[in-house]
């Protein structure tokens, strides 16, 4: 993959998923009905939702920022977690078909900007920034 090409793929895709982060995060912070639904069906309490929204607003700032890499794979990393914990309450609860498909698939999303984060690491495209925390 070229560089500008990768680039590109890492920013549209980190930009997209923080979107995602952003706007699951607000719905947990107001309590979103549909959520609070959800949570009260898997045997949470609500204020959960609160903890988690400000997580999930905490995480794509996190995963948007460039100077603090442990930071930044904590984030991802809890996500993953997120995810996990997602998947195995759906399926403790008895839940099946498209409800324990869901925690995949955010999960399958969390891994493109992930995946293209780690290759343009690699291949020094973000060096410059790295320059630039040093100093």
């Amino acid at each position: 993959m070229r560089p500008k090409t990768l680039k590109i793929a890492y920013w549209a895709s980190t930009g997209l998923f923080a979107l995602l982060l952003v706007m699951d995060g607000v719905a947990g912070i107001l309590q979103e009905e549909t959520g609070r639904q959800v949570l009260l069906h898997l045997g949470y309490p609500v204020y959960a939702m609160t903890i988690m929204g400000a997580a999930k607003l905490a995480a794509a700032v996190a995963i948007l920022q460039w100077r603090y890499r442990t930071v930044k794979e904590w984030a991802f990393a809890g996500f993953a977690f997120t995810c996990y914990g997602a998947f195995f309450s759906r399926l403790t609860v008895g839940d099946s078909g498209i409800d324990l498909l869901f925690p995949i698939i955010f999960f399958l999303l969390m891994l493109v900007p992930y995946y293209f984060w780690k290759r343009a690491e690699a291949a020094g495209l973000l060096a410059e920034r790295k320059a630039m925390a040093a100093a």
